[in-house]
């Protein structure tokens, strides 16, 4: 039973800085927000550009629920420029880094793994599919459930492996986030085409059927991304960002 609450990223990097800014959030960012905040990275993945924008980073992040989350803010909005000021060096480097980004709060499925759970059976990929789902007002309830009793065994006999299932919160719950763990590439090919060759013809006449706008990006995962090295980042994995 999944209880937690996710903060779901997409941060759009300046230039060549995307491997200084994935680092700068795992080794600089996650021992701090872990020790302050009770808060775990799920995982800081790289967009592959040919699948969307680009240079983006997507961050996850893990909370113990709606109060976990308040007290993130609390901790927060402390500050004159309503971020915390202990992070005002990492805060500066970081805006040398990005531009800026946008969030969502994302409500777990009950049936959806926490990180822990995912590293502590070693599950990762080698890339992952990461899909936005728009729907019609109301519709993220029904699409979770169709996800939850079909579309999650279609797509896992083509090799994908469900790590990730929320719908966007703060809004007329019209959003979904699906993430999906692949082996490798080969296996991502071979999906793509299933997707199109009618293999998945039940799941995609169900999500025409509940006016499901699936955008689909491959993203891969940062070196210290947990569902990498099946651990959180540490004040150890620190390094200067001229030597990333």
């Amino acid at each position: 039973m999944n209880d937690k609450i996710y903060i779901h990223e997409l941060i759009d990097v300046i230039g060549h800085n995307r491997a200084r800014y994935m680092h700068h959030m795992t080794a600089n960012w996650c021992p701090v927000g872990r020790a302050e905040r009770n808060m775990l990275c799920f995982g800081v993945w790289a967009t592959v550009g040919s699948t969307g924008a680009w240079p983006q980073v997507v961050n996850l992040w893990e909370l113990d629920g709606w109060d976990g989350l308040a007290a993130n803010f609390e901790h927060e909005l402390v500050g004159r420029g309503a971020q915390d000021p202990s992070l005002a060096e990492w805060w500066a480097a970081a805006a040398e880094l990005r531009r800026g980004g946008f969030d969502r709060i994302a409500v777990p499925e009950p049936w959806s793994p926490t990180i822990e759970e995912l590293t502590g059976t070693g599950t990762n990929g080698a890339v992952y599919a990461h899909e936005l789902v728009e729907l019609p007002p109301g519709g993220a309830r029904p699409f979770l459930d169709a996800l939850a009793t079909t579309g999650r065994f279609e797509m896992e006999a083509s090799g994908l492996q469900c790590i990730a299932a929320l719908r966007v919160a703060m809004g007329s719950d019209n959003e979904a986030i699906v993430i999906w763990a692949i082996p490798d590439l080969p296996a991502w090919a071979a999906f793509e085409q299933a997707w199109d060759d009618g293999t998945l013809a039940p799941w995609r006449t169900e999500l025409d059927r509940l006016d499901a706008r699936v955008r689909r990006t491959l993203l891969v995962d940062a070196p210290l991304s947990p569902l990498r090295t099946s651990r959180q980042p540490e004040v150890s994995d620190r390094l200067p960002l001229s030597e990333i």
